[in-house]
């Protein structure tokens, strides 16, 4: 069932041992915690990488793209507010890093402000500086410390999305640190192909939410001939038919963040979602237009989850439920965020690392 999203919920990926295995969500742990558990790891994988050789790799996380984004979605915050606050404004733009608006009205100025505070309440990556400019211009930008927080969950984010994508190609013992503000080590015990690792990262995941097609029953149509515009696809978990749109209605471009976190009433693990400012405008006007009937959420031709759309959604955000385990709401969540992966890497470095000489 898709749902407003009550919380964020963060999570941590440790590597341990000889396999990687996914710990509860970060949140639950400290974080002189989460740099003794990361300097075990680093230690063992050290050990083996001498002993073994293997591949060292350095990336840089692009946060170009993240001060864009972040301005983006402030705009998109920005006019929410506004529209629901009945606030009477003009000439809302992303200008220098920031954002103007003018509100000829000083009390549409002061509830625009105590809206966006109260946003921020709790979540440092919020923090915005409000700035009159006068003759009612507003100017709102992100905080230091805001774009500071944002930049850290991005490095921290992509770190469990690298894990996640070597777990998946069957590399189970590495190292993925951070490194700096910017920057993230992998190390590779036993692995000496970097072409094989580099090619890893380089695949992007195909997320998209389509709807489903009841005009014939899915096992019919995996066995026969499916209607014009739409394909069976299988379960992730059940390998139940689905027949589906081929074409989307929103993608994982659309997807500002995701992670894991547990229902409300159940406490059963589920994947949280949340659109950006486009992705919440298109998926509103979609379940608006579309109440009653299901909607797939696809990954990799794998559907997630197919829940009935019960009433227009409008905030830009939900959860997805399947009977998940804690690690595989982990995984949904980090595919779901993974298809903009490529584009946030930069390689900066790459070696292949001889094993030591033998005595």
């Amino acid at each position: 069932m898709i749902t407003p999203l009550r919380d964020r919920v963060t999570r941590l990926v440790v590597a341990l041992a000889l396999a990687m295995a996914i710990a509860p969500p970060r949140a639950a742990l400290a974080e002189d915690t989460l740099d003794k558990m990361r300097a075990k790891v680093t230690a063992f994988v050290a050990d083996k990488m001498e002993k073994l050789g293997g591949s060292r790799i350095v990336y840089r996380v692009d946060t170009d793209a993240l001060r864009e984004t972040v301005v983006t979605d402030l705009r998109d915050d920005v006019y929410r507010n506004l529209r629901e606050g009945r606030i009477a404004f003009s000439g809302l733009a992303i200008r220098d890093g920031g954002v103007d608006v003018k509100i000829a009205d000083a009390k549409g100025r002061e509830q625009l402000a105590r809206k966006l505070a109260s946003a921020a309440e709790g979540s440092p990556s919020r923090a915005v500086t409000v700035t009159d400019g006068g003759d009612g211009l507003v100017r709102i930008a992100p905080t230091g410390t805001a774009s500071a927080a944002r930049q850290h969950d991005l490095v921290e984010d992509t770190v469990g999305m690298i894990e996640q994508r070597l777990k998946d190609a069957g590399i189970k013992l590495a190292s993925v640190l951070p490194d700096g503000t910017d920057r993230i080590r992998i190390f590779l015990p036993g692995v000496m192909e970097l072409e094989r690792v580099t090619a890893i990262f380089a695949r992007k995941v195909k997320v998209s939410f389509r709807l489903v097609d009841l005009s014939m029953p899915a096992e019919q149509a995996q066995s026969g001939t499916p209607p014009s515009g739409t394909e069976v696809l299988l379960g992730f978990k059940d390998e139940r038919p689905y027949l589906v749109a081929k074409d989307s209605a929103l993608d994982g471009d659309d997807i500002s963040y995701a992670g894991p976190g547990f229902a409300s009433g159940t406490k059963d693990p589920i994947a949280s979602f949340r659109f950006n400012g486009r992705g919440t405008r298109r998926f509103a006007h979609v379940t608006a237009e579309n109440i009653g009937k299901p909607f797939a959420i696809v990954l990799d031709d794998k559907v997630i989850s197919a829940p009935v759309i019960r009433e227009p959604i409008t905030g830009g955000s939900g959860q997805i439920s399947g009977n998940f385990t804690l690690e595989e709401a982990n995984s949904v969540a980090m595919l779901l965020r993974a298809g903009s992966l490529p584009g946030r890497l930069v390689l900066v470095e790459q070696q292949v690392v001889q094993p030591a000489a033998k005595p």
